[in-house]
């Protein structure tokens, strides 16, 4: 009885709601359209002139007059999957690798097609046409994506095409959930107001909770969430952690936000853990995430491109490593190189080798700069530190200083990337885990140099190392590698 009563809203299907598009996505979204379309015209027409060297495409001639007119055909069959596996989605713009992962099944469904159409209606299509456009316009479709995602996330940086979200919550969820919001404006999302039933304000006394660069403000409790999110006008409810009402409520509010044409968004517990380590496992509709265990063994692969590198590096450089001994020679007539124990792998001390940017007797004068210390946690730095020679600046701004540790590399005790090598004194009052940073071999860059370097706080640069360690992949080294020589450009965090 009380089933079929139930205000007659379970008999019928809701209707369908128009999401606001306040964020501007659907602007760039046309655009993203347009410069496929011209990516895909300049692969036909290259992939043309490759096969048919000689022939004018506007003015074709035996035998290339069939990809005359297939061309366009293939052009229009293209970007008809592009737009039927929804890769200019809002929802996957700018962030993650759904977008890329589209892209690329949409022109293999396309390429598949188009030989299964020309093999059915007898088609003489050139093989070569075939086996150079969609490869071709497959590399510029990403090239183009990732051009356009860097123009987004620039955007989205200045405060543009961002959706407006309520952060719900247990207060340190919504702290912590909010943070990495505010970090990443790239994701899209904007914290315009927080709902918690224990939030800064009932704690406190205030009605704000701080997040980032911004002070937002705390709007109600969890309670009112519907209320809220209509009130705001957000275009989406992030629910950071567990609520009161536990899977049912959350289930419930999911309906709720869908009538009024708000989405839903639920932040994982598994924080900073890569998602090629976690997997689904549905049961029963119960959607269970198995985590796999990290390896933290020595990698083959990881250790064939350290000693390559590291040799390579050193022959190379050899002038270099000349040239900037001299200048230090003739800047003080002090020592070139500059060891100091660290703490490697397993807990293992050995001794760094640097160019020497300070002056001979630095680490006497520590104690007298302990008030200049703009260092956090153990960490000890000073921005304009009076101990740095003419020269240390210098090879400090260029990361020159670093090369030294090239040879480090080659013996073992360190690695092209892994977490930043720590001094005696910081493993010293590690907590909370930090000692895990030490599980794996310390590298000459990692994310910590890539995201900022000594403009990173210490929980920080704890936090990047430990993602490094818990996600460690082959590729993930290639790509920080290949992030390191822009970061070493701009010399962000270098002093």
């Amino acid at each position: 009885m009380s089933i079929a009563v139930r205000q007659g809203r379970a008999a019928a299907a809701p209707a369908t709601v128009r999401r606001p598009d306040r964020a501007g996505l659907s602007g760039y979204a046309r655009t993203v359209a347009a410069v496929d379309l011209a990516l895909l015209i300049a692969a036909s027409w290259v992939a043309h002139g490759i096969r048919f060297p000689g022939e004018s495409l506007l003015a074709p001639e035996q035998p290339g007059w069939l990809e005359f007119v297939a061309g366009p055909a293939v052009i229009a069959l293209w970007m008809a999957f592009l737009a039927a596996f929804r890769t200019r989605e809002p929802r996957i713009a700018g962030v993650g690798g759904e977008e890329y992962r589209r892209v690329l099944v949409a022109s293999l469904a396309a390429c598949a097609t188009t030989a299964v159409v020309a093999y059915v209606a007898q088609l003489d299509l050139a093989r070569g046409y075939v086996a150079i456009a969609f490869p071709l316009g497959t590399a510029l479709l990403a090239l183009g994506r990732r051009n356009a995602r860097a123009v987004l996330a620039r955007r989205r940086a200045r405060g543009q095409h961002l959706q407006d979200v309520l952060v719900v919550g247990d207060p340190a969820d919504v702290r912590y959930v909010g943070h990495r919001i505010a970090a990443t404006p790239a994701a899209g999302y904007r914290v315009a107001a927080v709902a918690t039933d224990a939030a800064s304000g009932a704690d406190s006394g205030t009605d704000s909770v701080v997040l980032g660069p911004d002070e937002v403000p705390v709007v109600g409790r969890v309670d009112d969430v519907l209320d809220l999110a209509t009130e705001h006008g957000v275009e989406a409810v992030v629910v950071a952690g567990a609520i009161p009402g536990g899977h049912e409520r959350l289930r419930r509010l999911g309906w709720q936000l869908e009538e009024h044409g708000i989405e839903l968004v639920v932040s994982s517990p598994l924080a900073d853990i890569d998602a090629d380590r976690v997997h689904e496992r549905p049961v029963d509709g119960l959607p269970l995430m198995h985590v796999e265990t990290p390896d933290y063994r020595c990698r083959t692969g990881k250790r064939a491109l350290d000693v390559i590198g590291a040799a390579v590096g050193l022959l190379l450089l050899a002038p270099v490593f000349a040239a900037v001994a001299l200048a230090i020679r003739l800047d003080d007539g002090g020592p070139v190189l500059f060891r100091q124990e660290r703490i490697g792998r397993g807990g293992a001390p050995f001794r760094i080798c640097k160019f020497r940017t300070m002056c001979i007797d630095a680490e006497d004068r520590v104690s007298e700069l302990d008030a200049l210390d703009e260092g956090a946690g153990p960490l000890f730095k000073v921005r304009q530190d009076p101990r740095v020679t003419r020269v240390g600046a210098f090879l400090r701004r260029t990361s020159l200083d670093e090369l030294p540790q090239l040879w480090n590399v080659l013996t073992g005790t360190m690695s092209l990337v892994g977490p930043r090598p720590a001094l005696p004194r910081e493993v010293a009052v590690y907590e909370d885990f930090a000692d895990r940073r030490l599980l794996v071999t310390p590298g000459m860059t990692g994310l910590w140099q890539v995201s900022g370097r000594s403009d990173l706080d210490w929980a920080e640069g704890v936090r990047l190392d430990l993602h490094y360690v818990e996600n460690w992949s082959f590729l993930h080294d290639v790509v920080i590698l290949a992030r390191t020589v822009p970061s070493v450009l701009r010399s962000r965090g270098a002093y």
